[in-house]
Parts: C-alpha cells; structure tokens; sequence
C-alpha cells in the first residue's frame, strides 16, 4: 500500500514543530510526501522543499512538488503533483529526469483515463468521503466510485479525501494502490 501524505504547514504552531512531523513521517517509512504549501512563493517553496530533502530519509520516501514543476526541478524532488485540469504529464516528461513520477489529482473516472492516457504514473482520485481537513464543492464519490477508477486503468490509484485509519482497509479493498491524505498524517 502507497501511503502519500499531503503537507499543509499551517496546521502546526511553528515551521520546527512542522519538519518535526516530516521526519517522523521519514522515519516510519511513509512512501510519499507530497509538499502543497498553495501559498508560498517560488523561493519560500524552493527552501521549505530543500529543508525537507534534506532531513534524514531512512526509507527513501520519494519527495513531490504539487503544482511546480520548476520548484520540484530545482531543489531535486522525486517527482510532481498535478491538480486536475493541468497541462498533461506527457508535455513535462521532456524536462523530468528518469524516474522521475508525475501525478495527477482526479475526480471523475473520465479524469482517471484521461490522466493515463496523458502519460501519469499514478492518480489520486477523491474525495472518496467527505474531506477531513477543508470543505469541498465535490460530493464523495464513496468506495463504488474508488472502484470504478481503480478498474479503469492500470496505474496506481491513491484514495483521498476523508480517509482514516478506519476507512483505509475499505479503500484498498475497493482496488485502491494506496491512500492520501492531510489529517490522515498531520498527527504523526
């Protein structure tokens, strides 16, 4: 099971407190950290990413840029997070060293397909339950939509939104490859 935990650093009282988790995160073997920090400019995302790449990483947890491709270039990361609606992964691939993952935030099993066919290596498609951590336009999708994505393509499928310990096992039976989330792993 890929576990892909998604950063916001607003939700702890100080950038310590913050990098504290990462490591922690780093340290059980989470397999992806996925940094969205929306609100940061080039350079602030550049060094809070660098910092990140820096801990001390036992596990080889692969690092990933949401959204910047330039950020996720520069400081090293193991790869990019699309939003859904974003320029297609197959036009980035040119730039990207190998190996490098590009992936896609999806909410429709057309999304799904589209994202494959564009050239990612994984989804995440959601929310599969009312969201945790924010409000959200999109109603759940519930375990019969995870299902439907899961079947209708061959990359992994990363479940998000209203995710928790006690749900996960129903998403991975419904075919999910992992689980995503906020304050799924903001307690860590």
């Amino acid at each position: 099971m890929i576990q892909c935990r998604i950063t916001d650093r607003r939700a702890f009282r100080s950038e310590d407190a913050f990098l504290e988790s990462i490591t922690r995160s780093l340290e059980i073997g989470i397999e992806w950290i996925q940094i969205r920090e929306k609100d940061l400019e080039s350079r602030p995302l550049l060094d809070l990413t660098r910092r990140i790449l820096q801990l001390d990483n036992p596990h080889g947890t692969k690092i990933l840029v949401n959204t910047r491709m330039d950020v996720a270039l520069a400081a090293g990361a193991a790869g990019l997070h699309l939003p859904s609606g974003s320029i297609p992964p197959r036009r980035w691939r040119s730039i990207a060293p190998p190996g490098f993952l590009i992936g896609v935030s999806c909410h429709t099993v057309e999304e799904v397909i589209t994202a494959e066919t564009s050239g990612a290596d994984y989804v995440v498609f959601g929310p599969v339950f009312a969201p945790l951590s924010k409000s959200s336009d999109l109603p759940p999708r519930g375990l019969d939509g995870l299902s439907q994505a899961a079947r209708s393509i061959r990359i992994p499928v990363l479940a998000l939104g209203g995710v928790t310990c006690d749900n996960a096992p129903s998403c991975m039976t419904a075919g999910a490859a992992g689980i995503a989330g906020i304050t799924l792993f903001a307690k860590i």
